[in-house]
């Protein structure tokens, strides 16, 4: 399919209001758009996942936001244009998929360590797959569109058995849950804890359990979660909000953390204390402003190790779609038409989806 036969458009967030569920649907500016490169791969949106972090750059909490942007970095759909450089078997017609980010310097010369290491995610001149700029000129739009450009080393080819209301988000809300579990050892003999089961931590939930761990425990506040949270697999829940000693309860019980926890106000000392001696503790909710305060001997007195962690690389993306398809994972959803995006936004905002969002562009499915 030509260029010509295809037009960049989605729903644009045009200040901050747009947060709140008032995104325009329009054109993206032409003389912004990324030109194609012969290691591009434009994909027809079919599906996009709603991420928190969409949110927080629609309401510019992270920062400024460069606006008109569009957001959605958990895309999949069909490749439609596949330049004569991309690698990795993808042809045209191919169901593929791309996560938050879209390049990096592997795409220019690849000489920074990261890169040369597989360490894609962390490398300094990464691009974003929306609101950010690309080194060799255009502007990254996102997955709330109905046509996506991106680099082809972050495009991924979606196994057969994956459903694309699945899948997408598993390109940012998955493997940002697969790759600290993985990279920290979950697996059998851990007792592995979830903070914040919501549309990151029942990813957490669910691969977890399927990597072999021995106990899985559920944080979140409220105990409304629990029976869902059993259900995804979890061995035991705790209810911050409704054990007010749950902290002394479950003390020194668990060897690893994953916190996806994004306010400033979160008990984080009483988190640390659920640590074993020598326990991990892996933060990878962002909130706007900072962490909680904490004490040197949070970590000091147990020897524990706190870490931070930021989606994966792509070989690790690549690693959990396959883990997915072994080991059978549904994560669960719910969806909406793409032309409904502003009711999802705002279904979104009242944190009572379970767990994630899908945008459905039936025009292409």
């Amino acid at each position: 399919m030509a260029t010509e036969q295809y037009t960049f458009q989605g729903w644009m967030g045009l200040d901050k209001e747009s947060a709140k569920g008032n995104m325009v649907w329009q054109e993206f500016p032409k003389d912004t758009i990324k030109p194609f490169d012969e290691a591009d791969v434009d994909i027809q949106v079919s599906h996009a996942g709603i991420c928190g972090s969409d949110l927080h750059t629609l309401s510019a909490g992270w920062g400024p936001t460069a606006y008109p942007c569009c957001v959605g970095h958990e895309i999949v759909g069909k490749a439609v244009r596949v330049g004569s450089k991309v690698e990795k078997g993808i042809k045209v017609g191919d169901r593929v998929g791309v996560g938050a980010q879209n390049a990096s310097c592997q795409n220019q010369k690849g000489d920074c360590e990261e890169c040369q290491n597989g360490l894609e995610n962390h490398c300094m001149n990464a691009t974003n797959t929306f609101a950010d700029k690309y080194p060799g000129g255009g502007t990254s739009y996102g997955g709330y569109s109905d046509y996506h450009r991106a680099t082809s080393h972050f495009v991924f080819k979606i196994p057969e058995k994956i459903a694309s209301e699945d899948a997408a988000p598993m390109l940012c809300g998955g493997i940002t849950l697969y790759s600290p579990l993985k990279d920290n050892g979950c697996g059998p003999g851990k007792k592995v804890g979830i903070i914040g089961v919501g549309g990151l931590g029942h990813f957490g939930v669910l691969f977890a359990k399927a990597l072999g761990a021995d106990k899985v425990v559920g944080i979140s506040r409220k105990a409304e979660k629990k029976a869902d949270v059993l259900k995804l697999g979890a061995d035991e829940y705790i209810s911050t909000d409704e054990d007010p000693d749950w902290a002394q309860h479950h003390a020194r019980s668990l060897d690893l953390i994953v916190c996806t926890v994004s306010n400033s106000k979160m008990p984080l000392m009483d988190y640390l204390s659920l640590l074993k001696v020598k326990g991990t503790f892996v933060q990878v909710g962002a909130p706007e402003d900072k962490l909680p305060d904490l004490t040197a001997f949070a970590f000091i007195a147990k020897g524990v190790t706190l870490k931070g962690s930021m989606i994966g690389p792509p070989a690790q993306i690549e690693e959990m779609l396959d883990f997915v398809v072994e080991k059978d994972i549904k994560p669960m959803i719910e969806l909406f038409p793409m032309e409904k995006a502003n009711d999802a936004i705002k279904r979104f905002n009242t944190g009572q989806m379970r767990y994630r969002i899908t945008l459905v562009n039936e025009k292409h499915t």
